[in-house]
């Protein structure tokens, strides 16, 4: 079956898209992408919920896992 020429667009769009987005081949994120994603939602559920010090208590921990 022949390729449709505007599937192949969609498909180089796609695939730019995905560049952007910071995915690797693997079909995973980079780790700074995945903070950048997270990081909003978590400061709005620490100041909701007044958890603070927790959130900090854990970013502590997981600073200290990354850096080993």
């Amino acid at each position: 079956m022949a390729e449709i020429p505007g599937r192949t667009v969609l498909r180089a769009q796609g695939r730019r898209a995905v560049a952007v987005l910071g995915r690797q081949s693997s079909g995973t994120r980079h780790p700074l992408v995945a903070v950048a994603m997270v990081l909003p939602l978590a400061i709005v559920l620490a100041v909701v919920f007044g958890g603070w010090e927790a959130v900090m208590t854990q970013a502590s921990s997981v600073a200290g896992m990354l850096g080993r």
